[in-house]
This record gives C-alpha cells, structure tokens and sequence, in this order.
C-alpha cells in the first residue's frame, strides 16, 4: 500500500530496509537500520505509515522502533545532566560516551593519520605509551570529538578501565556547583579515580582560573599515576589564549595532532560510509559531486547529504547529478565557507603581481616579505589553521614566523597608509 502512495526511490531508500519484528495486539515493532532512519520515518513520513496500518489491521497501532546497531540500553546509560553522582564507584556506567563513535566509522585519511594511529595506541596501553597527554587540534567539524570517543569506547571495551568524557563547560559547571555545595573534595576525588579521562573544547578554559587551577591538580595526580588524559582543542597549545603556561606545557608532555580537512577521496569515504550506515543509496557520480564542492569539514560534508536526500524525499525526485548541483549551490550560500590557504596565496599573489612560488621564497626583498606576511595574515584570519600549520603551508614557516607576521601587519596597518589600503582591498576580495 505504501509502495503505490510514494516513488520507487523513496521506497527503495527508506521502507525496503525496514524489518516486521512482530505484531501484538498494541503494538508492531520494526527494526530499522540507525536513529537517523526512524528519525526521518517520523518526521516525513509518520502519518502515511499511521494510516498504512489502520488499513490493514483495522485500528490504530503503536510503532516501537528497534535500531539494529544500537544498543538501547547503552543509550539510556548517558549521564544527561552537570551532576555527577560521587558515590558512584564503577564510571563505566555513565561515561557520557556516545556508542556510535568508533574506530570502524572513522575514516581514516592523511588529514588525520597520526591522530588516528596514536589513538589506537593507547587503547592498547591507556597510560602507558609516549602519548600521554594526547591533545587533538583542529577546526570545526573535523571530527575530534568523534575520535577521542572511539578511543573511550575502545579503551572501555578492552581494559576495563574506567573512562569518563566531559566537555570543558560541564568540567566547569560541576566545579563551580562543588563549591556551592561545599562538595569540592568530593569533585577531585571522583576525577581523579578515572583511568582515562576525556576533556572536549580545552579552548573554554581560557580566562578561568579557578577552573585551570583544580584541573592543572587533577592532571598531575592522573599522569604520575599512570592515568591516560585525552583532551581537543580548536587550536594548537601554542596558540591558546588565556591559558596559564604551567597548564600549557602539561600539554605539550604528550603528542599535539592535528586534524585537518579531508582530502577529495577520504571525503567521497566518509559519505559512502554515512550513506551506508542511514540505509540511502545514492549513485556515485553523485556522491563524487558532493565530495567535489564541498571541501571544509566533515560537518558540511554530511549536512550537504541529508540536504540532498531532503530535497529528493521533498519534491519526489531522483537523485542525480543535476539535484546536486542545486542543492550544493543553496548550501553553500547558506553556509559560510572557510577560505583555504591555498587560495589566499593565490588572491594574495596575484594582487602583488608575483606567482605563489616567490611569495613562498626565501628571499628578503621587502615587497615579497610584506606580501608573505599578509598572506599568513589572512589565513589566521580566514582559516582555523594552527600557526604552525600555515607556516608549514606558506614557505615552511615555524609558529613564531607567523605570529611576527600577524602583529606586523597589524602595526604597518595603523602606521602606513599604502600598507592599510593594500590590507582593506585583500580583506574585501577575500571576504566576498
């Protein structure tokens, strides 16, 4: 009945793949394949399979869910408040881990290798190897909080060791809430029993002393005593404002990896890999579109996709290359694009009348210097980029050459009315 209501591509991306369970006199149970596929059952089509089974079974049914790869009662064990219960002993319990991150629907890629490869070193020994701490760093939506719990989930799995994640604002809440109730000990005491503590957005510590201060405690007593310490950031140590050095150089005890945009082929992977676990086919010179024009993070990637399936399920239409076109155009209208490095060279380059090779050169001659210094300029104001980062990418560079560039540029901007008018025409060409 269904079959005949929608078309066949619909029928083929969302109802083939469901599974009858069984039928009681209350209720029918379907398996279906992930969340997001009864997600959008009920919020797209909801009252056609309502309506579907009142047909057949002459009354109306309750519909239970059953996700085939997900494991109800895990789900439900995501501790969903500030508090943490102190009296708790075995943390496993309420990690706060999301199952669904790991390692198998990480896609692996040059943009995250060595992230990767020392994430799954620890899960061997957590506490035990060189990478203690291991700081990921890295842009929007590139895919660090996922990675880290792949590795809680993996170390949970294979020691039995008590893993707890927390985001750097529910570490700081459930500080400030022990001092009100005068349960401050208790905090400290609870941390650092972890075995593997994971600390998400490190960068929201800044201007919290208070904060850094019961964190910089708890770190020391996890690492002497041979606890793993998992933390990301936006940006690399180096980089963080607000953060008190003696915390900063605990970072660096470890391995610093960052995570950068994924490369046309890792991308087309990571969509025939989302696509796969939602149950959608799509054709591939469609999937390798979307992979072509959308290269920033793996956020966009995936939000472009279900824009994609959307606008298909929408408007009853198939999913071909020229959708895509349509669709992708809408979305990166509405989505504010990061500018890539390369790209900057090239406006910074051509502006200056000089091929991006002479840009990235050695030599001194003052036109080109100045013309380097912006470029690295833009891309710190532009990107997400570590200074390390665009260094590397703008004539192999250290941190400290860019950042010299940074605040010359800012001075000669204030100072010199020609180097100002070269800063404001290269702002406007690369904010349109």
């Amino acid at each position: 009945l269904i079959r005949k209501e929608i078309s066949d591509q619909q029928y083929q991306t969302w109802f083939k793949p469901i599974l009858l369970l069984k039928i009681t006199s209350s209720t029918i149970s379907l398996q279906v394949p992930t969340k997001f596929f009864y997600e959008w059952l009920e919020d797209h089509y909801l009252e056609l399979i309502d309506n579907t089974i009142k047909k057949v079974l002459g009354k109306k049914t309750k519909i239970e869910y059953v996700v085939s790869n997900v494991i109800e009662e895990e789900a439900k064990s995501v501790n969903p408040t500030n508090k943490i219960n102190i009296e708790e002993k075995n943390t496993t319990k309420f990690d706060n881990l999301n199952r669904n991150y790991r390692f198998k629907n990480f896609i692996p890629g040059k943009c995250n290798s060595v992230a990767r490869a020392a994430g799954k070193r620890i899960c061997k020994n957590p506490g035990d190897n060189p990478f203690n701490p291991l700081m990921v760093f890295g842009g929007v939506g590139l895919g660090k909080t996922h990675l880290i719990q792949s590795i809680g989930n993996k170390v949970s799995k294979n020691n039995q060791k008590s893993v707890y994640y927390v985001t750097s604002e529910k570490f700081a809440n459930q500080f400030i809430d022990s001092l009100k109730e005068n349960k401050l000990k208790d905090f400290t005491k609870f941390y650092v029993n972890i075995d593997c503590l994971i600390i998400d957005d490190v960068q929201f510590f800044s201007g919290k002393s208070g904060t850094q201060d019961v964190f910089f405690h708890i770190f020391n007593h996890l690492h002497q005593n041979g606890k793993q310490v998992v933390l990301t950031s936006d940006k690399a140590p180096v980089d963080m404002q607000e953060i008190e050095q003696r915390l900063l150089s605990r970072f660096k005890w470890g391995l610093s990896a960052e995570l950068q945009n994924p490369s046309f082929e890792t991308r087309v992977s990571i969509l025939k890999n989302k696509l796969y676990r939602d149950g959608v086919e799509i054709e591939d010179d469609v999937i390798e579109f979307v992979a072509k024009n959308i290269n920033s993070n793996v956020r966009e990637l995936e939000g472009a996709i279900i824009s994609l399936i959307a606008q298909s399920s929408f408007n009853k239409a198939e999913i071909t290359v020229e959708l895509a076109k349509e669709v992708i155009n809408k979305f990166v209208k509405n989505n504010r694009r990061e500018v890539s490095i390369d790209y900057i060279q090239k406006v910074v380059s051509d502006y200056f009348q000089m091929d991006i090779q002479t840009l990235q050169s050695k030599t001194r001659k003052r036109h080109i210097v100045q013309a380097r210094q912006i470029a690295m300029y833009f891309a710190k104001k532009f990107t997400k980029a570590s200074l390390a980062s665009i260094g590397t990418q703008i004539g192999r560079r250290d941190h400290a050459t860019v950042l010299h560039a940074c605040k010359t540029v800012d001075n000669l901007s204030f100072t010199d009315k020609q180097f100002r008018k070269y800063v404001e025409d290269l702002n406007q060409k690369l904010s349109n």
